[in-house]
């Protein structure tokens, strides 16, 4: 977290992406974004149907400052843990949190609920992505490869496929931010659920304040 001289606490700056599915150009640009903010959040995706990882890792390790990453359901939990071995400044979340320069952060990966898109998705039900969020703490911020129900969750036909769990667990445990991604049609839409802020990030990036108490 930065200081504004010796007194004021500056709002801690969030990078927020998701959904790059190997597009290496994208990467690049998040990368040449990234000494701009304080933690950088990727909210699953980063390949295409568990293929090209490694190499989407590879330039997305250039970004030094701290970076949040979850799985989403074009790779597991087990291959980004993997894939991001020698990254130092990554913390892969699933079902687990941690903490960024004071400011708590909890993860969840996968498409929830379950998909169409066979066995390769990375999926999880309503009820397993339940018992993986019963420990997201009160006020972090949660990055959730899947979106809510009814919020930032349309596709381009119109129809909501968020998760009742993720939205069970704002409503429940209200989250200072929701990050996430999945819902193509709903890149960089932003909603609210009672007093959290969503974001449905996208490749492109977007760039959140959080607020501070001083």
């Amino acid at each position: 977290m930065r200081y504004h001289g010796t007194i004021h606490l500056v709002m801690p700056r969030l990078l927020l992406f998701s959904d790059v599915h190997s597009d290496h150009d994208a990467c690049r640009r998040l990368v040449d974004r990234a000494p701009e903010v304080d933690v950088v959040v990727g909210a699953g995706d980063f390949c295409v149907a568990r293929r090209g990882l490694e190499d989407t890792i590879a330039v997305l390790s250039a970004i030094a400052v701290p970076t949040v990453l979850v799985p989403g359901n074009s790779e597991s939990a087990r291959e980004l843990r993997a894939a991001c071995q020698g990254w130092n400044a990554a913390h892969v979340l699933h079902g687990e949190g941690c903490t960024v320069d004071g400011l708590p952060f909890f993860g969840i990966g996968g498409g929830i609920p379950v998909t169409p898109f066979g066995a390769w998705s990375y999926d999880f039900s309503e009820q397993e992505a339940a018992a993986l969020l019963a420990g997201c703490p009160a006020g972090a911020v949660l990055v959730s490869h899947s979106p809510p129900k009814n919020v930032v969750d349309r596709d381009s036909s119109g129809r909501n496929l968020g998760s009742t769990a993720v939205r069970n667990t704002i409503e429940e445990k209200a989250p200072q931010l929701v990050v996430c991604g999945h819902i193509h049609g709903s890149w960089e839409e932003r909603g609210l659920l009672g007093r959290t802020t969503v974001i449905n990030a996208g490749p492109n990036g977007v760039v959140w304040e959080v607020p501070v108490e001083e």
